[in-house]
């Protein structure tokens, strides 16, 4: 320590300092580190963890012993009609019923014609569950799946619908589902991003948004992959550096870590430079990793068969090579369940598209014996009216669709819940998506009420302050 004695005023202000220019420096440095631990508690209590190579994403515990440790989670978009797909409604399967008018129910629901279900539905399994006949692959799993027939969101409109289905909220930018996963777990695999979506073709209604990590670290958030694609090099863009050998690349990382540090010491819990640090280092990290595991042109035959050689099959391939690498969170989507009109085609055509691509994913996870500790759930942003809107079709409808679940800890060969008899509305066990994202981050071992993330002041959770809590009939 320098002791300045008037002589050299202004000289070196940072090198040199007197002694109480460095007690009140490192005063203010502790009185930083108490208010840190008060403010941003995750990252205090995650420091050891977070000084690791594994940083954010280095595993952690969950609040109590789960029934799952990873998640695939398959989004329907356009709003599935649960009616033809998965709730037998006892007016609806009844064909005399077609074209009799129903009023509204008053609470926002339209009257109009009954439209019969378009499909016909059969006792399938050992458990006699009622399946429609479109899912013709899927039938043949049933014993392992729970079907939800009386969930309900809180608005009929697409975009705000599947914000709240993948964020749990439609209105205020929220971290994604997968982001909470991932900041509760961590990831198994430090060379393979943690939280991986994926569709065919392109973003999802509402975009990068139903992966954003929003105010947590950017560590957190998903990485998007277009899985039309078939070049490694197009499904993951930049991904290979033909330029700079990979031990000049570690070079290069080293040097600039060295520099991001010297900048950090001077600023508290810079959590979007850590992120950026960390972002770096995957990239490096996933230059081998993520190309062997994109690659399904390495799965054998009879694999490729039983997922079917479509776009939809070669993305529930890489969606199994990802979570049996340890990917936290996989996320899948097919669009076109928007069916205003002509469901008996456009319907079945959807369905024939991912029906056997899903029962695959989870015949090859029990084959595996990742089945029982991944925990498979089937979502759609909405449901659809009972009465027809154009021709051979159903409008959009809040108050009643289905979800499927399956491994992790789910009893499977169950009907869960029910609609009225129309089924437009939920009425017997009712299932809010609040409730649905608390069921899944109990299966991997959080209370979502204690899950928490504060930022702005407050504790924020995914099921925010609804106060759901875990449809615990749907385990075994």
């Amino acid at each position: 320590m320098y002791l300045d004695c008037g002589k050299h005023p202004g000289m070196y202000p940072e090198q040199y300092a007197t002694r109480r220019e460095f007690l009140n420096k490192a005063g203010t440095g502790f009185g930083m580190l108490a208010l840190a631990s008060m403010l941003y508690p995750e990252l205090v209590s995650n420091s050891q963890a977070q000084s690791s190579n594994a940083g954010l994403l280095a595993p952690k515990e969950p609040h109590f012993k789960p029934t799952a440790k990873r998640v695939l989670h398959i989004m329907l978009s356009g709003g599935q009609a649960s009616q033809d797909s998965w709730n037998p409604a006892p007016d609806l399967v009844n064909p005399e019923n077609a074209g009799k008018t129903v009023e509204g129910s008053g609470k926002g629901m339209r009257g109009g014609r009954i439209l019969p279900s378009q499909f016909k539905y059969a006792k399938q399994g050992r458990s006699g569950v009622e399946v429609s006949e479109i899912w013709k692959e899927l039938g043949t799993v049933i014993d392992d799946i729970a079907v939800v027939r009386s969930m309900h969101t809180d608005v009929p409109a697409h975009e705000e619908a599947t914000l709240m289905g993948t964020t749990g909220d439609f209105r205020l930018p929220k971290p994604s589902m997968g982001s909470w996963v991932v900041y509760g777990l961590g990831s198994e695999n430090q060379n393979l991003p943690a939280f991986v979506s994926m569709n065919p073709g392109g973003f999802p209604t509402g975009g990068q948004k139903n992966w954003q990590s929003a105010f947590m670290p950017g560590a957190f958030q998903g990485t998007f992959v277009d899985s039309r694609n078939t070049r490694i090099e197009d499904i993951i863009e930049n991904i290979k550096n033909n330029v700079t050998s990979s031990k000049e690349q570690r070079q290069q990382l080293d040097l600039l870590y060295q520099l991001n540090e010297v900048h950090k010491q001077k600023r508290a819990a810079e959590q979007q430079l850590d992120a950026r640090i960390q972002s770096f280092e995957l990239a490096f990290r996933m230059q081998t990793d993520a190309v062997e595991a994109f690659d399904v042109a390495k799965e054998p035959e009879p694999m490729k068969k039983l997922y079917g050689e479509t776009p939809q099959g070669r993305q529930f391939m890489i969606a199994r090579r990802l979570l049996e690498r340890g990917v936290r969170f996989v996320q899948v989507w097919q669009g076109g369940w928007d069916n205003h009109g002509g469901i008996v085609n456009a319907m079945a055509n959807n369905a024939r598209a991912i029906d056997q691509p899903s029962a695959a994913i989870i015949k090859d996870l029990r084959q595996r014996g990742l089945l029982k500790d991944t925990i498979i759930v089937c979502s759609t942003e909405f449901g659809r009216s009972s009465t027809e809107d154009a021709p051979g079709g159903r409008n959009h409808n809040a108050k009643a669709f289905a979800t499927w679940l399956a491994g992790g800890g789910i009893k499977g060969g169950q009907a869960y819940g029910a609609t009225n008899e129309i089924g437009s509305e939920a009425a017997d066990n009712k299932v809010h998506v609040h409730e649905l994202h608390s069921t899944i981050l109990h299966a991997l071992g959080f209370d979502s009420e204690k899950l928490t993330f504060r930022n702005g002041g407050r504790d924020f959770r995914l099921t925010d302050v609804s106060g759901a809590q875990p449809v615990k009939g749907l385990f075994a």
